[in-house]
């Protein structure tokens, strides 16, 4: 594990922290689910490139998928 992983993975689990607190309290599954998975994916990728990619695409769902 380097600094770049362990820099993406505080990044995109604190987003992840912001969405689900606002899934939470908008009862929105959509935010909730991707905020939970933003969360926890980051112990379970090692490289770094696999990370940004998974973690962009589980940040921008929120925006285009509205439930």
């Amino acid at each position: 594990m380097d600094a770049s992983t362990l820099f993406w993975g505080v990044l995109f689990s604190s987003l992840g922290l912001g969405y689900l607190v606002y899934g939470r309290r908008q009862k929105a599954p959509v935010p909730l689910v991707c905020g939970f998975a933003l969360m926890v994916f980051p112990y379970f990728v090692a490289k770094t490139l696999l990370l940004v990619a998974i973690g962009a695409v589980l940040a921008a769902v929120p925006f285009f998928l509205k439930l």
